[in-house]
């Protein structure tokens, strides 16, 4: 799913019930209210610049008094409940597993020197950071004015100081542990300032790594990066793609957080795209192109949900919906008195506004007032000035953007050590950054970090009766394969080959090719029937409900476009309707002779084990072990209903696979239906093998930041629930493992003098794992272009006492399984196939699929 639709769905999701202010409201609310007109966001526009005129309620002097009392057992991630722990910083599950207190460390493999992108944060010995709580008596309502006032007395405090409103942290401690100050407002009133001494807290607890990463905010500030999402970027050096209209602002992602010896900045590249078209050049195109009856329904469905970033203040927000009722002539009140939009940008920004027609944005910024008064009202936009991110999914079809994209995105290690040491090398010598970080005993270490990893011995690749190895850097055996015989094949008796007449000698090409490389393979292949269809979707849908029957044991359609309409319309009938394993193959794909060998051969592995055929296989030493992935998506065209997958393993040699997808309602817990798909796992095993496993593994992707809580609380007791549901006397040995792609960690080796990425089975597991957690990662596949990401496993629960080493050897033996590559993947096998299975069923079916398909890598 792209950028665009994940914002499109959120838009329609979030935005259904409401009317935003300064949108056109229906008939009967329109009658009841007015319009209001709401001001465009300010830079460094003052909320509520002190306490209110008049005497607070003895409601409100209470509720002041709750709050302040409160903040003093609060978190510093706590405090308005609006920042999630995103590094799960709460989660301890180490101390939970005997086996691996004193040491999660394995033993296998040759060690390999590696660099990483960390670097140490360094503090003077002895180190403390003095936390304070603030009271401010009469109460001080503005957040802003309390700051104002602490700020006043640095000659007390010192100039080194975090204050956020209501606690206060000092590097040094204060000669009383009461305080009492006084100050006094620009008005002549005087307050008093109570700092109470709470807390004394040693560099490496929660909240000390909270403050660390606000001061690093402070510095990226300094050095002028300007945040976007949880990344900060660089407006000042940007790079121009002309060609396509784009702009990318480089940047990077950062977090300090405690690892295995020390507490360490994890730094590495970001880009963010954006575009050189202003919403307004989108709007008047969209115009043209669907005319003026279908606009708003257009721009609408089209324009909500989108990132745009306006460059005057170089901000970004998101669009929520559209004032029709609203242009830049309509005015607002400022102060104490009406401006138009047309005037507001000329004197604030000193910006013309060309376009005086042109509706308005809706923006919900989520910035809060005073306390005690309702949120701000929403922004409104100039279209004129905001200029769209991200890419189309015209633009990622366009493989001459995508190329020229990469240039600059896709660093090689070289490169991407030499942006990380610049960025270090910058803080080092900035004056303006190291007042922020000497004042508080810290710096950083000037370079990146340097430790040992172990590269794990490749595996043997078990084929029919044949074992091969391949080469362990190129982590591909696509070449080693041909010509031997896969472990199992079903012989194809029954099927159809479904084509345009456009394509009819394509397709007699494929039909002839298949036959000649299905022999080698141990394959035997009867003649398709062939179908020909009209190029139009019903005509298609047509043939399929005419010429597939129950007996039909496979369908290969051509299709003459990558249309989606077309393909979606082939898998709902033959995953939902007709179930039946199908293979679709668009004609440009076929149209070079040359290439025709290959791509045949891939096709006909595909559809084999489409049929239930096994290709090839590893060592598994360990007996009667089920391995299961999971693994979610959210479907757009649902309102984000989510979408589960659950993939088991089936025999020893895992290379049969039960797969189960269900649907869920928004915000219930995935692994409620999931539950269910686990259960009929565990039957299907059975009727396998005559007996249940002993030993379950279940590698769970799509974890986001910030989740893990969950699972370890919530969901680990319903696979347990499960797993009792079969009968209180099987209890089998469980591990429950969370996979994650999406991690900032990358790691290089020195080859010949050059910097480059570590062979695949690189583990790491000393120095950049966390002290709290029995993680891993590894760094399994290998890339052409680029740094390769290593994948980060993070072992939450282990009951079955199995050793680091033998955990790790045996998630990079089941990175081999994965039957639509010829290679080593990023993630474990059943974790590739629930993506698979989630995507195909969240892109095209919407549906669950037959559960007569349950035992077939039907969506390979």
């Amino acid at each position: 799913m792209t950028g665009r639709a994940r914002a499109r769905s959120r838009g329609r999701a979030r935005g259904q019930d409401t009317v935003a202010p300064g949108a056109q409201p229906p008939a009967s609310a329109a009658a009841a209210e007015p319009p209001r007109h709401v001001m465009p966001p300010t830079e460094g526009e003052l909320v509520g610049r002190g306490r209110q005129k008049t005497a607070p309620s003895p409601a409100t002097m209470e509720a002041v008094g709750q709050i302040s009392a409160g903040f003093q057992q609060v978190k510093i991630g706590e405090r308005g409940g609006r920042r999630r722990d995103f590094h799960d910083t709460e989660v301890h599950t180490r101390q939970m597993m005997e086996h691996v207190k004193d040491s999660k460390c394995g033993t296998s493999g040759s060690i390999i020197e590696l660099q990483a992108n960390f670097v140490r944060l360094l503090s003077r010995p002895e180190w403390v950071l003095y936390q304070y709580h603030v009271d401010f008596n009469p109460p001080m309502e503005s957040r802003r004015l309390r700051v104002a006032l602490i700020h006043q007395q640095e000659e007390t405090l010192g100039p080194a100081r975090s204050f956020d409103g209501a606690i206060l942290f000092l590097p040094h401690r204060l000669p009383e542990a009461e305080t009492v100050l006084v100050a006094e407002t620009r008005h002549g009133e005087r307050v008093q300032i109570k700092i109470t001494l709470t807390n004394e807290l040693l560099p490496s607890s929660p909240v000390c790594l909270q403050f660390y990463n606000i001061i690093f905010r402070r510095i990226l500030r300094i050095l002028n990066m300007q945040q976007i999402g949880r990344h900060h970027y660089n407006p000042d050096d940007p790079l121009d793609i002309s060609q396509h209209r784009l702009t990318i602002w480089p940047g990077f992602q950062t977090n300090i957080l405690q690892y295995e010896s020390s507490i360490m900045l994890c730094m590495d590249v970001s880009h963010k795209v954006l575009r050189n078209e202003t919403v307004l050049d989108f709007m008047m195109g969209l115009r043209r192109q669907c005319g003026d009856h279908n606009f708003a329904e257009a721009c609408t469905k089209e324009l909500v949900g989108l990132i745009v970033l306006t460059k005057y203040n170089n901000k970004t927000y998101r669009i929520d919906d559209i004032a029709w009722n609203q242009t830049p002539n309509n005015t607002f009140t400022r102060g104490d008195k009406e401006i138009s939009f047309k005037q507001y940008y000329k004197t604030q920004y000193n910006l013309d506004i060309a376009d005086q027609n042109q509706v308005l944005l809706i923006s919900h910024v989520k910035k809060r007032g005073p306390a005690g008064a309702p949120p701000p009202g929403p922004a409104l936009l100039v279209p004129e000035f905001c200029f769209l991110t991200g890419l189309t999914d015209k633009m990622r079809n366009d493989y001459n953007i995508m190329k020229d994209l990469a240039t600059h995105t896709r660093l090689t290690p070289d490169q991407r050590e030499n942006r990380l040491g610049r960025f270090v090398g910058k803080i080092q010598k900035s004056p303006q950054a190291q007042n922020e970080l000497t004042p508080w005993g810290l710096s950083f270490e000037d370079r990146l970090l340097r430790l040992k990893g172990r590269v794990l011995p490749p595996e043997r690749i078990i084929q029919g009766t044949r074992t091969f190895e391949y080469s362990p850097w190129a982590a591909d055996w696509s070449k080693e394969m041909r010509g031997v015989p896969l472990i199992s094949c079903i012989p194809l008796e029954n099927w159809v080959m479904m084509f345009t007449r456009r394509n009819a000698d394509i397709a007699q090409s494929l039909m002839q090719t298949l036959n000649k490389v299905s022999g080698p393979m141990g394959m035997r292949m009867a003649r398709a029937t062939m179908v020909e269809y009209e190029d139009r979707q019903d005509s298609l849908l047509r043939a399929l409900q005419q010429n597939v029957n129950p007996g039909t044991q496979m369908v290969v359609v051509v299709l003459p476009t990558n249309r989606k309409d077309k393909y979606d319309c082939v898998k709902k009938q033959l995953c939902v309707e007709c179930p039946t394993p199908s293979q679709c193959v668009v004609a440009r794909t076929l149209s070079r002779p040359q290439a025709l060998m290959t791509i045949a051969t891939k096709i006909a592995l595909q559809m084999n084990c489409k049929m239930g055929g096994e290709l090839w296989s590893v060592d598994i030493p360990l007996k009667q072990l089920m391995v299961v992935g999971i693994d979610c998506y959210h479907d757009t065209s649902a309102g984000k209903r989510s979408i589960g997958a659950l993939v088991a393993s089936l025999n020893q040699s895992m290379s049969r696979w039960f797969s189960k997808c269900v649907l869920q309602s928004r915000g219930q817990e995935i692994i409620d239906s999931l539950k269910e798909a686990l259960h009929a796992a565990l039957k299907a095993w059975y009727k396998h093998n005559n007996c249940l496993p002993s030993r379950i593994i279940v590698y769970r992707d799509g974890v986001g930041d910030g989740m893990l809580q969950t699972v370890v609380n919530y969901e680990l007791a319903q696979i347990m629930q499960s797993i009792k549901a079969l009968g209180q006397d099987y209890s089998p040995k469980l591990t429950v493992v969370v996979v994650k792609k999406r991690i900032c960690s990358r790691f290089f080796t020195r080859i010949d003098g050059k910097l480059t990425n570590p062979p695949p089975g690189t583990v790491i597991d000393t120095e950049v794992t966390r002290p709290e957690w029995y993680d891993f990662f590894i760094v399994s596949q290998a890339v052409r272009m680029g740094s390769v990401s290593p994948t980060h496993y993070n072992v939450v629960y282990d009951s079955s006492g199995l050793k680091p080493d033998h955990m790790q050897r045996l998630t990079y033996k089941l990175c081999h399984l994965y039957y639509n590559w010829q290679g080593i993947v990023r993630v474990p096998a059943p974790c590739q196939y629930a993506h698979k299975l989630a995507f195909l069923v969240g892109q095209s079916i919407h549906k669950e699929p037959n559960y007569n398909l349950d035992d077939f890598l039907y969506y390979l």
